[in-house]
């Protein structure tokens, strides 16, 4: 195969990569991770929404963050997963028809995975900007971060992705990688700069609050310290599970790009990052619950309702949704 190098080919390799045969145990286990994978990305974030349906503690526009969190995590287990499975367990026909309709599967497929993972990485970045405003903003929060306002954020980030997914289907691999790169860039340092502006206003708060005679600024609302903390160290937890998932799949995509060598030498470690970075889906649901109670309370409550209805009787359903 062709070295690598930023031309008009450089998708059509990666994409001849991505699909070379790997050694059949790599190849078993692979497809034996992405179905477990999927399964727990699924229901683990399927249960997610629910429990962000119910919970009634985090402000609307907060919950809304997450629950773009999680849809995308959903779509993974549910669109990529079975897809990555597919291609690791089919062996590759000679009929022409066939080998060009897996070729617009397997570019559909890296699409889809593109769109969701900015999306996510956007996302990310949202809340820690919504934790900075809810801390410098006070009294004035509800009213400078509104559920339309999110709504419409939430909107671009989906427009955004989308475009760069579309960039890399119908023009141009490297062209959407830099595109990619800049916007990811953009919101891991914007969200790196929030959080240190938070720890550095908290510092500020608990010296001011401490001292004699210590007084909040006026305008400003009471802040429970040790309630948010908690919520922006859950923030940053996600925020660092995100990062730890993506970036060795994002070094070997550049490498492959950028490189100069055979694609085949980054075969294994493409798929095994891939998978790494699918992973982040089933994660989520488990930072959630760990580290939001009010989340964790509804998950454990829509929980009990199932298993209450499962073992009702048929005439009798009614009490489990008391």
């Amino acid at each position: 195969m062709a070295n690598f190098t930023v031309t008009e080919n450089t998708t059509i390799q990666l994409n001849e990569a991505s699909k070379s045969s790997i050694p059949p145990g790599i190849a078993v286990f692979l497809s034996t991770l992405n179905i477990l994978l999927s399964i727990t990305a699924t229901v683990g974030n399927a249960l997610i929404l629910v429990a962000l349906h119910k919970e009634t503690v985090l402000h609307p526009p907060t919950k809304l963050l997450f629950r773009c969190l999680a849809i995308t995590d959903l779509s993974v287990g549910v669109i990529i997963h079975p897809i990555t499975v597919f291609f690791h367990s089919s062996s590759v026909t000679t009929a022409i028809s066939w080998k060009t309709r897996l070729n617009y599967i397997e570019k559909l497929h890296k699409c889809s995975s593109f769109v969701l993972c900015q999306v996510s990485i956007l996302t990310s970045g949202a809340i820690s900007v919504d934790r900075l405003i809810a801390l410098l903003s006070g009294l004035r929060y509800r009213q400078v971060v509104k559920l339309p306002r999110v709504r419409a954020v939430i909107t671009c980030f989906w427009l955004i992705a989308i475009s760069i997914g579309s960039i890399y289907f119908f023009w141009n691999l490297s062209v959407a990688l830099t595109v990619a790169s800049v916007t990811a860039l953009f919101s891991l340092t914007t969200s790196g700069f929030s959080y240190a502006k938070i720890f550095r206003q908290l510092r500020h708060r608990i010296q001011v609050n401490s001292a004699p005679h210590g007084e909040t600024n006026v305008g400003q609302a009471p802040l429970n310290i040790a309630r948010y903390k908690k919520s922006v160290n859950s923030a940053i937890w996600v925020q660092l599970a995100l990062i730890t998932c993506y970036t060795p799949f994002f070094v070997v995509v550049m490498l492959m790009t950028y490189s100069g060598k055979p694609a085949e030498k980054f075969q294994i470690a493409f798929e095994m990052t891939a998978t790494l970075s699918y992973f982040n889906s089933s994660l989520n649901p488990i930072l959630y619950c760990w580290k939001i109670r009010s989340v964790r309370q509804a998950a454990k409550d829509t929980i009990k309702q199932l298993n209450c209805l499962r073992s009702a009787p048929v005439d009798g359903p009614q009490d489990c949704l008391r």
